[in-house]
Order: structure tokens, then sequence, then C-alpha cells
């Protein structure tokens, strides 16, 4: 059985851990050569998939992992841009330093990287750009105006995309993906009563796991969704906020 991202390359950022950890993996395993994109090292160890220094808030970073990338396999048929942090605050609180650190990172690096990736898919004819959004962008949560702001503008941002990258005939996808609350090393840091509130928010009663997340990122990824763009896919359990 052929594997589904065999000859493919692929770019995570924030990929030495949690979601981008897991998609790294599951498209290494499914054929890709993968880098991931972070500041922080890997976390883990795994066939086919490379650490490469990454700074989303700076163009020059941004610009010098794609030169090394390409210049080294030619390429990028995959970009995940799944780099982002919180920094929650209601917002009479929220200080002008969390609220323009959330935007650097969650959505300019977002920009930052489809900028210049995008125009090399149109070049090369096909890729495939997954947004990681939130349940969060879909229905806003107290105490994160910035991130909801962030998780919703990179969905208009994927939709934009998909107009834009395919305006010349080229078959390049743009997609979002908004996960619930998902199983992270952030998520292990919250007592039991909040993680068992929010499971209970959930149609299917329990949190996500992170490969969950990678799952989806696979199909969007692959040529199984090869009619799937402009799309936002909610991985969220059924879940009511």
């Amino acid at each position: 059985m052929s594997k589904r991202l065999e000859g493919k390359v692929a770019l995570v950022t924030g990929g030495s851990a949690g979601i981008g950890a897991e998609c790294c993996k599951l498209f290494a395993r499914e054929g890709a050569i993968v880098f991931a994109g972070d500041l922080q090292p890997l976390s883990y160890e795994a066939d086919n998939v490379e650490y490469i220094r990454l700074d989303v808030t700076d163009t020059q970073s941004c610009a010098d992992a794609v030169s090394a990338i390409t210049g080294s396999h030619g390429k990028i048929d995959v970009l995940v841009n799944n780099a982002g942090i919180t920094r929650d605050a209601l917002i009479q609180k929220m200080t002008d330093e969390i609220w323009d650190l959330v935007i650097a990172i969650n959505l300019k690096g977002v920009f930052n990287m489809a900028r210049l990736i995008g125009p090399l898919m149109m070049e090369q004819g096909s890729g495939s750009i997954i947004n990681i959004s939130s349940v969060v962008g879909e229905f806003g949560n107290i105490g994160q105006t910035n991130y909801a702001a962030t998780k919703a503008g990179v969905v208009g941002m994927a939709k934009t995309w998909a107009k834009e990258f395919a305006r010349k005939g080229a078959n390049v996808r743009c997609n979002a993906i908004a996960p619930g609350y998902v199983m992270t090393d952030i998520l292990k840091t919250v007592p039991q009563d909040l993680l068992d509130k929010f499971a209970g928010l959930t149609m299917l009663g329990r949190l996500g796991e992170p490969v969950e997340i990678a799952n989806a990122a696979l199909f969007l990824a692959s040529d199984e969704s090869s009619y799937v763009t402009g799309h936002l896919l909610s991985v969220n359990g059924g879940m009511r906020l």
C-alpha cells in the first residue's frame, strides 16, 4: 500500500512538541520528508524529521528556513502553520505586551510563512497550506481576546489564500483546522476538575489527543482531500462553548 505523502516535502511550524510534533511524526510515517520549524529543539526522535531553527515572528528567520529547505529539496509541498502561544487575561487587564506577543506569533507568524511559501507553491503548480486555528477562534472564550482574534484571523487568511494561490490555475489548496481542547503539555498543568469540565462540554465526553488533530492535518495534506479548499475543519468532539 502506497504511503499518502510519498515524495512530499513538509514544513510544520511549532513542530518540536504537542500537535506539531504529532503532525511531523505522522507525516514522516506516511512518506514525507519533514522539517520541524521551532525555536526549541525536538522533544522526540523520528526518521525523516529534521529540526530547523525558525522564529516565525522574524521575517529573515522565515526566509532563511524556506531557502534552506528549497535549496536542499527544491520544493515545499505542505505547510502546517501550527506555531502558537496563549497569554490569557480579561480584556481590561490585557497589556499591550501580551496582546502584541500573541498577535506576532499566532497571526503575523502565519502570514510570514504563507507569503513566502504560497507563491512558491503557485510556481510549482501544487501544494497544501494548513492553518491550525482553534474552537476559541470559532466561538470565542472569556479571557482570550488576543488568542481568539488570532485564531479567527488564520481562518480568514486560509479562505483568502484559497482564492489567491489558485487564481492562476495552480492546484494550491488552503484550509484550516479548529481543534477543541487537546491533551498537550499545556493542558497537563490544568487541574483535573477543569479538565473534566472541558470534557463535559463535548458530545463525545472526552478531550482530544494530539494525534487526532494530526490525522485531520494528514487528510488535508494528502491527495485524499484534493477537492477540499477554503474550508474550516472542526475537530473538537462536538464541543459546545
